[in-house]
């Protein structure tokens, strides 16, 4: 891969959306690019989860509330505010959402007819959600302790755990975060702290998808918002590189066993087979048999593409 963009919320922005931040556009994360492209409409559980999220996942944009993220902060634990509270069956629960119904027709009438169609798309994913048997998912205490084992008893292997629950119940997208790689310091003991969680998951994950015979319609994206220097510097760190850096992808029909392209000698510098933010979007596309060329229309009427520009990586699609 090869970059511009070298600061943290620029290229982490970018490296969601597949767009430069810029304007008052609020460019529509592909997570939720996918959940409204694929996702069924006839689901109960949020189409698109973001695990362990910590600078805070770019979210919907003007697609709007019934794709946005799900955030789920701890995998440990069910997420919060799924039970009905005590004393309150589902009759009940009914009966309250059909009198907050009632309260929201006089603010439509008045001229918030488009704020009250949002709320209500939140209220109804909520509802589904609590309501649904599919819940369970998210209960990492029905998995066998060798299988948590083997994920790793940290919280971003027990998170790639839950995506694995999580898309073999149905749900369209699952973001999993580990943080703490900007190793401008120390970085070779960090680094291998870090691998030795990462690394772990990342197996079994993908492990767990093949022996279920998941792998082949999942695609498993793995990166980060940029690379680091190849140079270490003087408090034995790496600090923020966008010009030569790697992604991994595996499963979805993509080709797997091969690198794409080659660095200089010295890491600097991509030397064969550059590859683009737009181009590895268009992969993803291609790969979740996506359009990347249609066009989504923001709420004033501006036409943007889910991909502009790029081409797919034909060496890595089958």
């Amino acid at each position: 891969m090869t970059n511009k963009e070298g600061e943290h919320i620029r290229a982490t922005y970018q490296m969601h959306t597949g767009y430069v931040p810029g304007g008052a556009v609020k460019y529509t994360s592909l997570g939720s690019i996918v959940a409204s492209e694929i996702g069924p409409k006839e689901f109960d559980l949020p189409h698109f989860v973001s695990i362990g999220n910590r600078l805070g996942t770019t979210g919907s944009g003007f697609l709007g509330a019934s794709v946005a993220p799900f955030v789920v902060a701890n995998p440990q634990q069910m997420p919060s505010n799924v039970e009905l509270p005590q004393g309150v069956n589902d009759k009940r629960f009914e009966r309250r959402l059909s009198l907050l119904d009632d309260l929201e027709q006089d603010f439509a009438g008045a001229g918030g007819k488009g704020l009250v169609q949002s709320h209500r798309s939140l209220y109804e994913n909520a509802t589904q959600m609590v309501l649904s048997p599919r819940l369970k998912a998210f209960d990492l205490g029905q998995e066998k302790d060798d299988v948590r084992d083997r994920y790793g008893r940290n919280p971003f292997g027990q998170g790639c755990l839950l995506a694995r629950r999580l898309v073999e119940t149905g749900v369209t997208f699952v973001e999993v975060e580990s943080n703490g790689w900007d190793t401008h310091q120390d970085n070779f003991a960090r680094v291998k702290g870090l691998a030795e969680t990462t690394d772990p998951a990342l197996a079994a994950l993908i492990g767990d998808l093949k022996e279920r015979g998941m792998l082949a319609r999942t695609l498993v994206i793995w990166m980060g918002e940029f690379g680091r220097t190849p140079k270490i510097n003087p408090n034995t760190g790496r600090d923020h590189y966008p010009r030569a850096f790697n992604v991994l992808l595996a499963g979805g029909g993509i080709k797997g066993g091969q690198v794409i392209g080659k660095t200089s000698d010295d890491g600097m510098d991509v030397k064969e087979r550059p590859v683009g933010v737009a181009d590895l979007f268009c992969t993803f596309c291609s790969a979740l048999k996506i359009d990347s060329k249609k066009e989504n229309l923001t709420p004033i009427g501006r036409p943007i593409k889910i991909v502009d520009g790029g081409e797919p990586i034909k060496e890595l699609l089958s």
